[in-house]
């Protein structure tokens, strides 16, 4: 396998992954809404991260991101030259939210700061739109910060997409010192084109044509690795791939797109099974407990391998982002055990775990609230208090950024 030489490495330094301070079982929400119990095992989900009243999209990512930024000595910090946040979840129409969320995180005035939307393609997008500005050598020793976040507005409208529905953001610093993800720079696929498989019409809802989305995502893997082949030469989707990432709306998808790619490479049977537990199964622990993380996804999937203990050696990973609507990237890079440490460092796992458990009719409660967590007033006021007790079960809660209102349409926030 051969990629293009780019000479010096550019990636991921860091990546951190904030989804939450609730979860609820994924068995608990099938119950209550009367869902086939037998469906679950398609979903390949234990459980969701819940957001909670006094969270948004900007406290997602302030929260993931702030272990990152605070890591950094004060020059190191001062060379963080551009953030980009990606979310389907804008506060404005044109007030990006990542002023808020430069704001939040204390960084020097000299950024550019932008928001993007493709679906859940827009972290990747973001990803490689800062790292041709990092190795264009314009400015040496730059780093970018791009943030994927997003809140869920489903609700039992949904049907079967409401228990994979995720909340949460994940953050990654991009710079020329890559201890996590070292990117081969031009091995890369893409295929995109127009199609309505889901959107977010409104603040309050998502549409989804389930098949038709199902068909898109398959289509895209298919053509934007096709299109990888055309970059690097002598590449092979069976051997030259130690492990695969890929975005995982469920778990259960990902299962699917990796058999038809099986299948294309004339692998079938038991192989095939042998092959997903040992190259992407690792990439699924963190989703299952999570959900849909919309354009982070890809990026939970990567922590969650990284986290899984598998990786001790240096290994090549390919890489599949998928926005709905619809854009698609195959893309690669090269992680080994210092990888795995640095992720390690965030201590994600034991977030996850630290999250409280909350039941059905809890969850009832909280959704009424967070139904109106986009949409557009002058005036509001999220009291905290109700959620205390909720709050109380959060195990090491650290001190975290809240949502705590609008005024005169502009949002307000608190550290608690």
């Amino acid at each position: 396998m051969t990629t293009t030489d780019a000479g010096r490495a550019y990636g991921i330094e860091a990546l951190n992954v904030w989804c939450g301070l609730a979860r609820l079982s994924a068995a608990d929400l099938f119950a209550g809404r009367g869902l086939d119990p037998q469906r679950i095992d398609n979903l390949m989900m234990s459980e969701r991260s819940i957001g909670l009243p006094i969270e948004d999209p900007v406290t997602n990512a302030v929260n993931a991101a702030r272990p990152l930024v605070e890591a950094l000595a004060p020059e190191e910090r001062d060379r963080i030259e551009l953030v980009v946040t990606s979310t389907e979840s804008g506060v404005d129409y044109s007030k990006s939210l990542t002023s808020y969320v430069h704001k939040y995180l204390g960084l020097n005035r000299h950024c550019r700061l932008i928001e993007v939307k493709q679906a859940c393609f827009g972290a990747t997008a973001a990803v490689q739109t800062a790292l041709g500005y990092l190795a264009s050598g314009i400015s040496p020793g730059a780093k970018a910060l791009v943030i994927a976040t997003d809140v869920a507005v489903v609700d039992e409208k949904a049907e079967y997409s409401e228990p994979a529905a995720g909340h949460g953001a994940a953050a990654m610093l991009l710079s020329d010192r890559p201890r996590v993800l070292t990117v081969d720079l031009g091995a890369f696929g893409n295929y995109s084109y127009e199609t309505l498989d889901s959107a977010r019409p409104s603040p309050r809802f998502d549409i989804a044509d389930v098949d038709r989305s199902l068909f898109a995502y398959l289509d895209c893997l298919k053509n934007a690795y096709a299109d990888y082949t055309t970059r690097v030469t002598d590449v092979d989707f069976v051997r030259d791939f130690d492990h695969l990432v890929m975005h995982t709306p469920f778990a259960g998808l990902v299962k699917a797109g990796h058999r038809k790619m099986m299948r294309e490479q004339g692998v079938g049977g038991a192989p095939v099974d042998e092959d997903f537990a040992r190259r992407v199964a690792p990439s699924l622990i963190y989703p299952g407990a999570v959900g849909n993380l919309c354009s982070g996804s890809v990026y939970l999937a990567l922590a969650s391998l990284l986290d899984s203990g598998v990786v001790t050696t240096p290994r090549r990973v390919g890489l599949f982002s998928y926005g709905s609507g619809c854009s698609s990237e195959f893309f690669s890079g090269i992680v080994d055990e210092s990888s795995a440490a640095a992720v390690a460092e965030q201590g994600i796992g034991k977030r996850l775990q630290a999250r409280a458990r909350i039941s059905f009719e809890e969850y009832l409660a909280v959704l009424e609230h967070n139904l109106e967590c986009l949409v557009p007033v002058e005036n509001r006021t999220v009291d905290p208090a109700p959620w205390e007790p909720l709050l109380a079960r959060v195990g090491d809660r650290p001190e975290i950024l809240t949502f705590t209102g609008v005024k005169d349409y502009h949002r307000q926030y608190a550290w608690r």
